[in-house]
């Protein structure tokens, strides 16, 4: 029996690469820069994924664990503290071809109301403006669920996730679950999503590490939209001399 490959549609997500590839890629990332405010942050022309969650829910430890770098992210001992959207670029060979975003936190107590609400502006004009975001990966401690927060967050993004943008909601602190309640909150949150992927993840026993950098890989790395102009250009028609058999342009 024969089997017909298809060509990958243009925007679509390539094959996942080996592992190590991927792993590899995340360690690539660098420090790019830092800003209080969205216009102060600079124009990418490569994909970017933001990572966002509550206070707690382990995303500096996240990140640090997929780049395989202990403190690239920085962890305030006041968790809420952080108050800058921090860039961080990947590549090889001092290449960029992607960039992580680092949100601040939300829904943390300690922080004032003014604060909670201006941040939690900056991140949704972030979230719904940033014209170079490819994905979203929201952290969620799965003791706790999605909350409010995070379904407001969830709600204010979908016209864009419906319109392509990546989503991915990363279960942190799976160590603290049996494989039962993993297998229940998985089926949970996955209803939950909205389409989006679902994933557990435990910076302590590794777990999901690789899935999610293969997955990141594959967001930076889409499928390229053909070119319409070389698709339209006439090839060159056969001459008489192309098309005789046995003779070289040598000896005519």
């Amino acid at each position: 029996m024969t089997t017909t490959s298809h060509a990958p549609v243009a925007g679509s997500l390539p094959p996942a690469p080996d592992a190590k590839v991927a792993v590899g890629w995340m360690h690539t990332a660098r420090f790019l820069t830092t800003a209080a405010q969205l216009h102060h942050l600079p124009a990418i022309e490569v994909p970017e994924i933001a990572f966002v969650g509550r206070s707690n829910a382990g995303k500096s430890t996240c990140i640090n664990t997929l780049t395989q770098q202990k403190q690239l992210a920085f962890a305030s001992k006041k968790p809420g503290r952080t108050q800058h959207i921090n860039l961080f670029s990947l590549g090889r060979h001092g290449t960029t071809d992607a960039v992580l975003a680092d949100l601040p936190g939300y829904g943390y107590a300690a922080v004032s109301r003014s604060d909670k609400q201006r941040w939690q502006q900056v991140m949704l004009n972030y979230l719904v403006q940033r014209r170079g975001l490819t994905g979203i990966v929201l952290l969620c401690d799965p003791r706790l669920g999605l909350t409010e927060l995070d379904e407001a967050l969830l709600e204010a993004v979908r016209p864009r996730v419906e319109a392509g943008l990546k989503f991915l909601v990363l279960l942190t602190k799976a160590d603290k679950l049996t494989r039962a309640e993993q297998a229940k909150v998985l089926s949970i949150t996955r209803l939950q999503a909205g389409g989006g992927e679902v994933k557990m993840f435990s910076a302590l026993k590794k777990q999901g590490v690789d899935e999610v950098a293969q997955l990141l890989w594959q967001w930076s790395h889409p499928v390229a939209e053909p070119d319409p102009e070389a698709e339209a250009a006439p090839s060159a028609p056969a001459t008489d001399d192309d098309n005789a058999p046995g003779e070289s342009p040598d000896n005519p």
